[in-house]
């Protein structure tokens, strides 16, 4: 019969004091922003943010959130002040999770004293959460992906 301990792979460093994890997740929200939420703001015409796509020119093209303007993180230092107003906040995306263009961006806007969120996901959870995509040929639609989002459509409500 064994007799080893079973430790915890979650509890082998303990959990913050409920104080420090809750100024550590109200830092990440003043950080980042979800694909629904940004879908959501954009949808009401809710004011108050501009959101940029930091891809090149042919990921633009090949498809772009509504809404969107184009500034590859490359141009952000010489252009933002004529595509960006200044006082705006800035939501950055790019392709996603597994790129970190948006995050580069975000820093470039914020050198350069833009108060700026990261759209968390990306462009690639936007499509996957099934909302709308803008190309020269219009508005392309897609099916929720029902890993990212409930099947019907509707929001999470998380």
């Amino acid at each position: 019969m064994s007799t080893a301990v079973t430790t915890s792979a979650v509890l082998s460093t303990p959990p913050a004091a409920a104080d420090v994890a809750a100024a550590h997740f109200a830092a990440r929200l003043s950080f980042e922003a979800d694909v629904s939420d940004v879908h959501a703001d954009l949808a009401s015409g809710t004011p108050g943010f501009v959101l940029v796509d930091s891809r090149s020119l042919e990921a633009w093209e090949q498809g772009h959130l509504p809404g969107a303007v184009h500034l590859p993180t490359a141009e952000i230092a010489a252009r933002a002040a004529e595509v960006v107003p200044a006082g705006s906040v800035v939501i950055t995306y790019c392709w996603g999770p597994g790129c970190n263009g948006a995050t580069r961006a975000a820093l470039a806007f914020a050198r350069l004293g833009y108060q700026v969120k990261e759209m968390l996901g990306g462009y690639e959870y936007w499509v996957r959460e099934g909302f709308d995509t803008q190309t020269f040929l219009g508005l392309r639609k897609h099916d929720v992906d029902p890993l990212t989002a409930p099947a019907s459509g509707a929001a999470c409500a998380c």
